[in-house]
């Protein structure tokens, strides 16, 4: 697993992305020790899904560009326009730094 950063880095109910071996991953913070990482591309449209809003209850987030949602844990769009998935990660918080699993 990978160290990305101090786990107050990425607000609770937001998102913040990192570049990861090349790769930009998307963390969102959804709880005090619970974190997700996804791809931070939207699959219909590249759009940043870092900068969307962020859903506690559903575990999902909006593209900001066209409003498809995803769910954190699965990377699947639930809504149109998007149809396809985002990739997800194994992410964690230990010691107070947020971990993501990722190999190329």
């Amino acid at each position: 697993m990978i160290d990305v950063c101090d786990v107050n880095e990425v607000p609770v109910g937001g998102g913040r992305a990192f570049t990861i071996a090349g790769r930009r991953i998307a963390v969102f913070r959804v709880a005090e020790g619970e974190v997700y990482a996804i791809d931070d591309r939207c699959s219909h449209d590249e759009a940043s899904l870092s900068e969307g809003d962020v859903d506690l209850d559903e575990l999902c987030v909006e593209c900001p560009m066209h409003g498809s949602l995803f769910d954190l844990r699965t990377g699947k769009p639930r809504t149109l326009p998007a149809f396809m998935p985002v990739a997800t990660y194994r992410s964690e918080v230990r010691n107070g730094r947020i971990f993501v699993e990722f190999s190329e």
